[in-house]
């Protein structure tokens, strides 16, 4: 077997690669205003109800629509599922890792046109939804390759007259219930894990961006999933959200998203459904409050740079981005002026236009949201960049950067999901840390520093799921930085990490005296 590595990010500067691109983005508007129905069991159901997707970048264009489920239809889902579960789970494993590779084949075939849905769809930038992509390959791959080393068991010990095994075995019927930043990679990876361990899903996606979730469907139908296998399901997620989450056939919801919707879905997950025969496992990724300390000692040039490429790619709307930039005392004033430089020379506009560094903000909840969150951050720091809307066109946000903020500011403590920066004072290094951990989430931090004592104090106490020294806080690679948080940023699941699968299987412990 090709040993995992991977999968490269597009250099765009070759000219090559720009036509590529430019050629997707023609292909996807080619597209655009289609219609998408439900997948229940390989076939396609039609509703009268419908979503909309709109173009972030241009909010009068539609991007396409799809069907919007009801209860009954989720009801059929599940059925479905839990029935084609008992054929799937007998499986071979090394066949389930085969489709996976299959479809990471496929996936990388159509790159540059997934890239392109993202751009229209979720309004990244080329590099941001090629980095996107390309993390749906490495999930798909590196799941495949995790899932046939599990296939040989546990290691147990020998014992005299008998022989030993333990096996892992699929849970059941799952729900897979993606977030919008990451329509591609986050629900590729869900949807692989869960399916390539022997589970069969629903997958509801979420209903900002449905159009790409709906084309990713096309791959796992070409790889040769069978039917019922992965079922797609869009709606409210206070309708059949709900309803799958308490459903007594469901085993185990996958949910990547908001602290308030996870922690509503561990609640109710956690009431026994009548009927219901297990203990149900909620997977839960659900966001943060990131920071970023710098260090007296550290190479200013270096942590300004990571402030910026953490705080505004992808317009901020990443749970891995940087909101806090934690500062010591005595270079606070340098670090904030390079900070400032730096964002002054962002480019925001329309995500297709490759000379944008950033592009829109998803819809019209998080544009407006964000910016209440800039008034309130007006009386608790100073704006000394950004603060205001773009292009009326779409939802377009300035960078901006708010200094001299309290470490108990809304800003400072509340998940703004956008590009708002929050620059806060500390008094010394032992004071950064204290500010960083200072907060209910505990996904993602970094710290720049050249003194190693500082660095390993870091390692030690910043109490992070995924910690960067002298490096941003975005952008874990899977299989190289398993990627999960702590406190109220999740169940620290470790998506792209070897021990991510087992959340997906029970093991099963067989012992036969000769």
């Amino acid at each position: 077997m090709i040993e995992y590595k991977n999968e490269a990010f597009t250099d765009f500067s070759q000219e090559g690669n720009r036509q590529q691109m430019e050629a997707a983005l023609a292909k996807v508007a080619a597209e655009k205003g289609a219609y998408y129905p439900l997948i229940i069991d390989g076939e396609e159901v039609n509703t009268e109800a419908r979503i909309t997707s709109l173009n972030p970048s241009l909010t009068s264009e539609v991007v396409g629509t799809v069907a919007r489920a009801n209860t009954d239809l989720a009801e059929k889902a599940v059925q479905v599922a839990a029935r084609t579960f008992e054929s799937w789970k007998q499986v071979a494993p090394q066949v389930r890792a085969s489709l996976l590779f299959k479809a990471a084949a496929i996936l990388r075939r159509r790159k540059f046109e997934f890239s392109a849905w993202l751009t229209e769809e979720a309004g990244k930038t080329w590099p941001e939804a090629d980095a996107d992509t390309a993390e749906a390959i490495d999930f798909m791959e590196y799941y495949a390759r995790q899932m046939l080393q599990y296939a040989e068991g546990m290691s147990v010990y020998p014992y005299p007259g008998e022989t030993n095994e333990c096996v892992y075995i699929p849970l059941g019927v799952g729900v897979v219930i993606p977030p919008w930043n990451f329509p591609l990679a986050i629900l590729a990876g869900m949807t692989a894990a869960a399916t390539v361990a022997g589970n069969t899903v629903i997958v509801k996606p979420a209903s900002a961006t449905p159009v790409v979730a709906a084309k990713l469907m096309e791959v796992w139908a070409e790889a040769g999933f069978p039917a019922g296998v992965i079922n797609y399901l869009p709606g409210s997620g206070g309708t059949i959200g709900d309803y799958l989450t308490t459903h007594p056939l469901v085993r185990f919801i996958n949910f990547t998203g908001s602290k308030e919707v996870g922690l509503r879905i561990n609640k109710l997950a956690a009431d026994v459904a009548p009927g219901q025969k297990w203990i149900k496992r909620v997977i839960a990724e659900m966001g943060g409050k990131d920071a970023i300390v710098v260090d007296s000692e550290a190479n200013l040039e270096e942590a300004a740079a990571g402030i910026v490429a953490s705080a505004f790619g992808f317009q901020g709307q990443k749970c891995s981005a940087c909101s806090r930039a934690i500062i010591v005392a005595d270079v606070y004033d340098e670090v904030l002026a390079k900070v400032v430089a730096k964002t002054k020379t962002l480019k925001v506009g329309c995500a297709a236009d490759p000379a944008m560094n950033m592009g829109p903000v998803v819809d019209e909840n998080a544009y407006k949201k964000i910016l209440e969150y800039i008034e309130i951050g007006q009386s608790e720091g100073k704006i000394v960049v950004g603060g205001k809307a773009g292009d009326a066109a779409g939802y377009f946000i300035e960078p901006t950067v708010i200094a001299d903020v309290d470490a108990h500011a809304r800003v400072a403590q509340e998940e703004i999901f956008g590009p708002v920066l929050a620059v806060i004072k500390a008094e010394d290094y032992d004071h950064a840390l204290a500010i960083a951990n200072d907060t209910e989430y505990g996904l993602t931090g970094a710290v720049f520093s050249q003194n190693r004592a500082k660095l390993e104090q870091a390692r030690r106490d910043f109490h992070v799921g995924n910690l960067y020294l002298n490096r941003k806080c975005t952008g874990a690679l899977v299989g190289v930085q398993p990627f999960g948080g702590f406190n109220m940023s999740g169940t620290d699941s470790k998506a792209g990490g070897a021990d991510y699968l087992l959340l997906f299987m029970q093991a099963k412990s067989i012992c036969e005296r000769l």
